[in-house]
C-alpha cells in the first residue's frame, strides 16, 4: 500500500481524534478539564461535581448537583446490582476482575444496547449507570458515610469511617486522575465507541488496558521500590539504572517538565508527613539527581504514580487496591470519551505495515 502514512512507534504525538474532554500541554506542564485547571478542580471541588463536568459538559449548579446525586444513587440503588457484586466477589479476590464481571453481568441483566442504537440522552443515562457501579463493584460493603462517593468507597475499603482529611486527599487525587489524554485506556475506550458497541464493553476493554503494569499498575510498584530502597535510596538506585530496570514513578511519555500531578500530591503528601512521606521525599530528590546525571538530554521527574502511592497508603488504602482506585477515577473519563466517540459515525481503523515473508502467489 504505497499511500501508507509512517508514523512513530505507539503512536506518540499522532492526532487520532479532536475531543472537548481534556487537553494536556506536555512542554509547559499543564492540564485541563474543559477549560478548568484540573488540578485546581482537585483542590477545590468534588468527586461528583467534576464527574458532573467531564460526562454533562459543565460544572453543576445547585439544582443540576441535586439532580446528578439523584441519578447516581438510583444507578447505584438498582435492586440487581447487589446480587450480581456478590455472586462476583465470591468468586474472585481480585477487584479489576470483579469490576469487569460486574459490568459485563449488569449489561445483560439490564439487556444494554449498543450505543449506535441510543440518542444522547439515553447513553448519558449508560454512562451514568455503569460508572456509578464502579466503586461498589471495586469494594463491596454497606458503608454508607453519607459524605458522598469517596467517603463511602474509603470507608468500604478501610473498614472504619474516614477522617475528613483523608476523605479530601483521595478526593483530589481522583479528581486529578480522572483524565489525561488519550493515554492508552482511553484510547482503547474510543476504539470499542467507534465500533458502536455498549457502555459496558467499552469500559472493560479500558480496564484492561489499564490493568496493564506500564499503565494503571505502576502506583504499587513505586511503594515496592521505596521499600526495596529502605535508608539508602542511592545505592539501591544506582542499582536499578546500572541494570538497566526502570524507576516506576518516574518519567512519563508526555510531560517535559514535572508532573502537575505529582506536584498536586506532593504537596498533599508533605501535609501528613511522617517518616513514609520524609522517604519519598529524599528518593525523589535522589532518583531525580541520577537520572538526570544519566539522562541529561531528556528530564525525568516523579510522576503521578509516585505521590499517588505515598497519599493512597497514607490513607489507609492497602497496596493491592491502589490500581483499583485508579481504576475508580478513570471510569468517569473513560465514559466520558466513550458518550463523545460515540456521536462520531466514524469507526476508527487504522492500517499496518506487513514487514513480513513476501508474498509468493
Amino acid at each position: 500500500m504505497s499511500d501508507l502514512i509512517d508514523v512513530p512507534r505507539g503512536l506518540n504525538g499522532v492526532v487520532a481524534a479532536e475531543t472537548t474532554i481534556s487537553d494536556v500541554n506536555g512542554e509547559a506542564g499543564w492540564y485541563h478539564y474543559r477549560g478548568h485547571a484540573a488540578v485546581d478542580l482537585a483542590r477545590s471541588h468534588s468527586f461528583e461535581d467534576v464527574w458532573h463536568l467531564l460526562v454533562v459538559g459543565e460544572l453543576p449548579d445547585a439544582t443540576a448537583r441535586a439532580s446528578f446525586a439523584a441519578r447516581v444513587t438510583a444507578a447505584q440503588g438498582d435492586p440487581r446490582l447487589p446480587e450480581l457484586i456478590t455472586a462476583v466477589a465470591a468468586r474472585t479476590g481480585q477487584p479489576l476482575a470483579a469490576l469487569r464481571a460486574v459490568w459485563t453481568l449488569a449489561a445483560s441483566a439490564r439487556s444494554s444496547t449498543p450505543l449506535y442504537d441510543l440518542d444522547p440522552a439515553a447513553r448519558l443515562d449508560e454512562a451514568i449507570a455503569f460508572a456509578a457501579m464502579a466503586p461498589l463493584a471495586l469494594a463491596p460493603g454497606d458503608a454508607s458515610t453519607g459524605r458522598g462517593i469517596v467517603a463511602d468507597y474509603l470507608a468500604r475499603v478501610t473498614g472504619h469511617d474516614p477522617d475528613q482529611r483523608h476523605v479530601r486527599a483521595l478526593s483530589a487525587y481522583l479528581i486529578a486522575a480522572m483524565d489525561h489524554g488519550f493515554n492508552a485506556s482511553t484510547f482503547t475506550a474510543r476504539v470499542i465507541a467507534s465500533t458502536g458497541a455498549d457502555m459496558a464493553s467499552c469500559l472493560s476493554g479500558a480496564l484492561g488496558a489499564l490493568s496493564g503494569p506500564l499503565h494503571g499498575g505502576a502506583p504499587a510498584r513505586a511503594l515496592d521500590g521505596l521499600d526495596r530502597a529502605g535508608d539508602d535510596p542511592a545505592a539501591w538506585i544506582a542499582g536499578e539504572l546500572q541494570a538497566g530496570r526502570r524507576l516506576m514513578g518516574f518519567g512519563h511519555a508526555v510531560y517535559r517538565t514535572s508532573d502537575p500531578r505529582s506536584e498536586l500530591l506532593h504537596g498533599i503528601a508533605e501535609q501528613f508527613g511522617g517518616p513514609r512521606v520524609a522517604q519519598a521525599l529524599a528518593f525523589q530528590v535522589e532518583a531525580e539527581r541520577q537520572l538526570a546525571a544519566r539522562h541529561p538530554e531528556r528530564p525525568l521527574h516523579a510522576n503521578v504514580e509516585f505521590y499517588a502511592a505515598v497519599v493512597m497508603e497514607e490513607c489507609g488504602i492497602p497496596r493491592e487496591m491502589f490500581t483499583p482506585t485508579f481504576a475508580l477515577a478513570r471510569t468517569i473519563g473513560w465514559s466520558a470519551h466513550v458518550l463523545e466517540q460515540a456521536a462520531d459515525p466514524k469507526i476508527i481503523r487504522p492500517a499496518a505495515r506487513y514487514v513480513g515473508r513476501p508474498f509468493a502467489g
